[in-house]
């Protein structure tokens, strides 16, 4: 269950090997496929050469007739399909009918559902907010409430995976779903009938202002949706004086390519070049800025980080090409594949690279997958072992792949679009603690624990101004976590430096508004303790370079 000014995750903080192969392996699920609309249709495709011999359709009847056990024949083709896409390249995809719309919905802008973002606690589904104007919120389910049962079925303390959550509470719009909730300080059950409806889902975390000219905008994916609302946030930050902006991409992995298009519209003049596709079958096609945008001329940053991919990456490469402003973060993950999703006749679904992407100079910035699919995860992991993350001199380039902007700015193709401003990860021992204890989840928990029991005292707060400006992590609240933590088995070093203590406190209090207020209570106080965040502000104080597009 998805929400505006949710799903995220701390910029700086990262467990460099699973995440990766977590996150790795949600590309291959084919999140950054084109908008539909001039793929093959279901009969062209299926029409070629079906006067040929089909040898695979004869395996696949020979095994099921004569194999020594029982296989099915449904589950024969599923695999033949999924494990043909997966040796063209590490983005094309088969999508079993069972999941296509989850997989879809969300890149559509929304889903039918009761409304809600949850999060399993202690094999629970905890409330984290009801989505505005959606059922849930309608019928009074509020922020802390646990559900316990779905219909006639149990969900708590059975070890139910999210995925199964999901697909319970998501239904047809129109359709009545009944759930069990309890809820701090009620002593009953308290039961809920709840229509499903369509619920929109966000591409824009927040967008707020930083001063009284720095505004800060932010987006998870791209989708359909995610066009008008860039343009939303973007009028609304300009309505309260905006003259500079940040635009962070960091986190994002991409999705269609045409509301990437879109966006870089609104940031460049009319004609400049943001990106052209070519493909074996597919015809070189160039898209310009056509409009005046929104945002065209004056200072812009563009944050990325190693998790910004796809629709992400051709955003920077067309700030970058264009010298239309700075790039600050760290190199982004290199995925310059075109996928365009075909409908098959089960309700299954493929998507398949046509194309490849290229940035305004001619980069491409896909990341090497000739050796195949696990030399291409190893490749991105390696980023974390051979020092990249730490230093920018650790980074290989191909002097082959070396092109140049307008205003003489050198740039590589090859592997994710390297920023013009590169922010290490930290990288000492108290860092590694506080790395330690966020990605065991244990600030969140501890965040969430804290935000339930104190919830009659924290709703106080009005708003998020107030809470930002008002609420403190204590010294006694700092010390309760370390006992938290050690109680869960972790060591907690004799001396932590100020900086990490000040990070986790920092974090603590973001994790607690979120939980209380929203995104406008979390992203302002990480940003306070976010060293790309801070060299973003810096470079627009300091009107750095290359920060409206004319060349010097």
């Amino acid at each position: 269950m998805s929400k505006q000014q949710k799903k995220h995750i701390s910029p700086r903080v990262y467990m460099p090997i699973l995440l990766a192969l977590v996150l790795t392996a949600g590309f291959y699920l084919g999140l950054h496929l084109r908008m539909p609309g001039k793929a093959p249709s279901e009969r062209s495709f299926f029409s070629i050469g079906l006067d040929r011999y089909d040898k695979i359709n004869d395996v696949i009847n020979y095994i099921h007739d004569a194999y020594v056990d029982s296989v099915s024949r449904e589950h024969l083709t599923e695999e033949s399909i999924r494990n043909l896409l997966k040796n063209l390249d590490p983005h094309s995809s088969y999508i079993p009918a069972s999941e296509f719309r989850r997989l879809n919905d969300p890149l559509m802008g929304s889903f039918e559902g009761i409304g809600i973002e949850f999060n399993m606690i202690k094999d629970t589904v905890v409330v984290v907010h009801p989505i505005p104007g959606g059922p849930s919120e309608g019928a009074g389910i509020m922020p802390g409430d646990r559900i316990i049962k779905v219909e006639d079925s149990v969900i708590a303390g059975v070890n139910m995976s999210t995925a199964d959550v999901v697909d319970m509470l998501m239904g047809k719009k129109g359709t009545v779903v009944n759930v069990s909730v309890l809820r701090s300080g009620v002593p009953e059950v308290l039961a809920f009938s709840l229509t499903r409806d369509k619920i929109p889902s966000y591409s824009l975390d927040i967008s707020y202002m930083v001063d009284e000219a720095i505004g800060y905008l932010r987006l998870n994916k791209f989708s359909a949706t995610t066009h008008q609302e860039f343009v939303n946030g973007l009028q609304q930050l300009q309505n309260e004086g905006m003259e500079q902006l940040i635009l962070d991409l960091r986190g994002n992995g991409g999705g269609f390519l045409d509301a990437a298009i879109h966006v870089a519209d609104e940031l460049l003049e009319p004609g400049k070049l943001i990106v052209y596709t070519d493909g074996r079958r597919r015809p070189r096609t160039y898209a310009r800025a056509q409009r005046d945008g929104l945002f065209q001329s004056q200072q812009l940053v563009v944050l990325i980080d190693e998790w910004s991919a796809s629709a992400s990456e051709i955003i920077a490469g067309a700030v970058q090409d264009n010298d239309r402003g700075l790039v600050i973060g760290r190199r982004s993950f290199g995925k310059g594949l075109v996928q365009e999703q075909i409908r098959l006749g089960d309700g299954s679904a493929m998507r398949l690279t046509v194309a490849r992407y290229y940035t305004p100079t001619g980069r491409s910035i896909q990341t090497p997958y000739d050796d195949g699919e696990e030399a291409y995860v190893d490749r991105f992991i390696q980023r974390y072992h051979n020092g990249e993350m730490i230093s920018p001199d650790s980074i290989p380039f191909d002097d082959s792949l070396r092109f140049e902007t307008p205003a003489g700015r050198i740039v590589y193709g090859g592997g994710g679009i390297m920023p013009d401003i590169f922010v290490p990860l930290g990288n000492n021992d108290n860092t590694i603690f506080f790395n330690r204890a966020f990605n065991r989840g244990h600030i969140y928990t501890f965040s969430f624990d804290y935000a339930d029991r104190n919830r009659g005292t924290l709703e106080h707060f009005e708003d998020a101004r107030s809470f930002i400006d008002g609420f403190v992590i204590t010294e006694a609240v700092y010390v309760q976590f370390l006992d938290y933590l050690r109680d869960r088995g972790m060591s907690v070093p004799q001396h932590v430096d100020r900086k990490t203590k000040n990070l986790i406190k920092t974090n603590l209090k973001a994790y607690i508004g979120r939980n209380i207020i929203g995104a406008e209570a979390f992203f302002p106080v990480l940003h306070t303790e976010d060293p790309v965040f801070d060299q973003a502000v810096k470079a627009l104080k300091e009107n750095g370079q290359l920060l409206t597009g004319q060349p010097g």
